[in-house]
């Protein structure tokens, strides 16, 4: 993971970066082990309250790297059998799938800080996370269709929650290049930003000066919202709601509040 990811917690913000950037960030086998290993180490990783994802360089991340198609050119249908995406790795997904779902599956928010380019692979390893801020002249493309591909990077799974039928279909049809200023107006980036990763650090410290058991519930609340029926969401959010009442931290919420002071939370 060292070579490809790196990891850095600082008042409960996880700093994490793409430091392949020789290569922008594109993603190789190394890529996707490196992605994977750190939404593992994440996954339980103490005093965590939020995540800013982020790529060194010139790009967020450059899709997969040009490696990959020059063995589908040269090897053809010999590839096919190398691997079977099929299989089921992690949980519901397979190993590429899960580098981009991950950040979904995490107990806290995690905050994608785009620039440069975010292009296929790239794009939906974006889309994975919770909130995505952009540089308005920043490149992104569903890509795959170039290559004579799909998006299988959990891409189709995540897009239509994010933007209208028609649009995700016109991009995965046409593999065309939109900007980060279009991706806003698409419904595929919360905010852009000059400065997409200092916005997203200074929202990501927002976050973790709240109340860490309840921002945790409401991520598996907003998880399960799009995955789930009315009845099963709305009891879900009772039971969340009914734990969080009258418990250490949510107290301390309302003490600070009413205080105006900084609060003094307990680790979840």
């Amino acid at each position: 993971m060292k070579d490809r990811v790196s990891i850095d917690l600082k008042d409960g913000v996880a700093d994490v970066k793409l430091i392949r950037a020789d290569k922008m960030n594109a993603l190789d086998e190394a890529m996707f082990d490196a992605l994977v290993e750190a939404g593992d180490k994440l996954m339980n990783m103490k005093g965590l309250r939020a995540v800013v994802l982020s790529g060194e360089g010139r790009a967020f991340c450059a899709g997969l790297d040009m490696g990959r198609f020059e063995a589908m050119k040269t090897q053809g249908a010999a590839l096919q059998g190398t691997r079977d995406l099929r299989a089921r790795s992690h949980g519901p997904a397979n190993k590429p799938q899960w580098a981009a779902w991950v950040w979904r599956e995490l107990p806290v928010p995690v905050i994608a800080a785009v620039h440069g380019v975010a292009l296929g692979g790239g794009f939906q390893l974006a889309l994975g996370a919770d909130m995505r801020y952009a540089t308005p002249d920043c490149k992104m493309s569903i890509l795959e269709i170039r290559w004579g591909l799909v998006p299988d990077v959990a891409g189709t799974q995540i897009m239509r929650h994010l933007a209208r039928e028609d649009v995700v279909r016109e991009l995965t049809y046409t593999g065309r290049i939109f900007t980060g200023e279009e991706a806003f107006q698409y419904g595929f980036v919360t905010r852009v930003a000059a400065d997409p990763y200092a916005a997203a650090m200074e929202t990501a410290r927002e976050i973790a000066g709240k109340n860490p058991h309840a921002i945790r519930a409401a991520k598996r609340l907003l998880n399960l919202a799009v995955t789930t029926d009315v009845e099963t969401g709305l009891t879900a959010e009772s039971v969340e709601q009914f734990a969080l009442i009258g418990s250490p931290n949510q107290i301390e919420a309302v003490k600070a509040q009413m205080e105006k002071r900084a609060p003094n939370f307990a680790e979840p």
